[in-house]
């Protein structure tokens, strides 16, 4: 492939992400000078923008789609995984929903090898971000490019759901992002007027036009470049050219869990063993990147119902539950989430009409890695969670189903109940709802952790998110996550957004 230009700016950034969108926008408005790379297109399609769209952009060309290598203990299954490609990342394909996290999670990060990243360090980066409509408070933000909303005009089944969880006795929670996490509710959203406010649309779309912006739009990055051992640029693919784009000041890769662990892969950085097998010239051995990647997990019980459901006004993602499986533990660990549609559980019916309660671990214990199938770079990486793999991930996760269960089979949902389709009545015993996870066990869509934060042999980037031993290299998006937090994880991505940004600035 022939090179055909060369590029310097301050900063060079690939991923128009939940992180790289917030960088960005810092750095333009402390005056440097960005060029922005992302694989994906604009966010054009109308579908990106509509707070209804997200489950038709499924598997459709803003998604990476990405699968898995076979689960052994998921009954050898292939797991999808959508991951966005396009402008605003994943925050441009998920739900919306706005969820921060235990602040235990923080605390934890700290304790294991990250000062300054513990609860009370990190909150004023959550609440700088934040436009709520509900005002400045010791929770909230006000002012910040990103717009977050409470569902005023809620679907009925939503409701009939907190109803039911009211009923078996789960506490009412104003506010996930207060001071009590636990407990059953409406999400609050990052919506506005109607459409859905993802990291570019609030952070960059505004300044996107500024001298000092460059994005490049379908530019694949191939590897970032070094010299002397310094990082200084990157190398990518556009429009059947390579391209070199020069860094003056640093290198952010903020690609995602997937792509910011493949570039440094094949930049030679990484397990030395593993560069060596696939053909790629080891650079600085790095034996973490690619360790550490786990996931939240989500089955579908699917209900049947007895008649159409009305449409929804929000993001179909309106009311959830957050729970423990041990009171003894310092936050929740499961997150059954509730939707007007059916989302289906795999290998499992579908009904023409129905709605969905998804049980979801937050708090899993199983890790696995990412690795290179070979030196190609446009080469679709080998995804293994480790799915299950921990017997306790099983033994929560069907505590989370029967919990659902229990909710689903409340008379709140006479309405619109006729039979349960998934795990179906003939799940009896919790031998067979083992066998239901494990046969439809799913993605909660948060995965993290393959460029781990920390200071011990196996992390990749230091607490301040400069990879060890390249100089000019930093990492900033989910993949430098310790451990995924305890609920959906855009809102901890746009935090991690802004306090890379204040490390970075402090050093420039």
């Amino acid at each position: 492939m022939p090179k055909q230009s060369r590029t310097e700016h301050d900063y060079v950034i690939v991923g128009a992400g939940s992180a790289g969108s917030v960088i960005a926008r810092r750095l333009i408005d402390q005056g440097f000078s960005v060029h922005i790379l992302e694989a994906g297109p604009a966010d054009d399609d109308p579908l990106v923008h509509s707070p209804q769209g997200w489950p038709a952009l499924l598997r459709s060309p803003p998604d990476w789609a990405l699968t898995t290598v076979p689960q052994r203990h998921a009954d050898d299954r292939r797991l999808y995984w959508p991951r966005g490609r396009v402008l605003g990342g994943s925050s441009s394909l998920n739900g919306m929903i706005y969820i921060r996290g235990h602040r235990s999670d923080y605390d934890s990060w700290a304790y294991g090898g990250c000062p300054g990243w513990d609860w009370e360090s990190v909150l004023p980066y959550f609440l700088r971000s934040e436009d709520h409509l509900d005002g400045p408070s010791a929770w909230h933000g006000q002012g910040g490019p990103l717009p977050v909303s409470r569902i005023t005009d809620r679907h009925p089944a939503a409701e009939a759901f907190v109803a039911a969880a009211l009923s078996l006795g789960h506490p009412p929670t104003d506010d996930f992002n207060g001071e009590r996490m636990t407990g059953v509710g409406f999400n609050h959203v990052t919506v506005r007027d109607g459409r859905r406010m993802s990291a570019w649309r609030s952070f960059m779309a505004p300044v996107a036009g500024r001298p000092l912006v460059r994005v490049s739009t379908g530019a694949r990055a191939h590897r970032v470049l070094l010299e002397r051992g310094r990082a200084v640029g990157v190398e990518y693919a556009l429009g059947g050219m390579t391209h070199r784009a020069y860094a003056a000041s640093e290198v952010i890769l903020s690609a995602g869990v997937v792509g910011s662990a493949q570039l440094l892969l094949l930049s030679g950085i990484g397990p030395a063993a593993h560069l060596r097998r696939t053909g790629v010239e080891v650079t600085v051995e790095l034996p973490g990147v690619g360790e550490n990647l786990h996931d939240h997990l989500l089955v579908s019980n699917v209900y049947e119902a007895s008649r159409p459901l009305p449409p929804g006004r929000a993001n179909v993602l309106e009311s959830q539950l957050f729970a423990a499986t041990d009171s003894r533990r310092p936050g929740p660990d499961l997150q059954p989430v509730f939707l007007h549609l059916v989302y289906p559980a795999e290998s499992y019916p579908a009904p023409e009409h129905g709605y969905t309660i998804a049980p979801g671990l937050v708090r899993p214990l199983s890790r696995g890695t990412l690795r290179l199938a070979s030196a190609d770079p446009e080469a679709a990486v080998l995804l293994d969670p480790g799915v299950l793999a921990e017997p306790h991930d099983l033994e929560s996760l069907v505590d989370a189903v029967e919990l659902s269960r229990e909710i689903g089979n409340s008379g709140h949902f006479a309405d619109w109940y006729r039979a349960e389709a998934a795990p179906g009545p003939r799940a009896r015993t919790r031998n067979d709802l083992r066998a239901y996870v494990r046969r439809a066990v799913g993605t909660y869509h948060h995965q993290v952790g393959t460029c781990r934060m920390g200071q011990d042999s196996l992390s990749v980037v230091d607490p301040e998110l400069r990879v060890h031993g390249v100089p000019g290299l930093r990492v900033a998006d989910a993949s430098v996550m310790p451990s995924v937090p305890s609920g959906n994880t855009n809102a901890p991505t746009i935090m991690i957004g802004e306090k890379a940004a204040d490390l970075v600035l402090h050093q420039a």
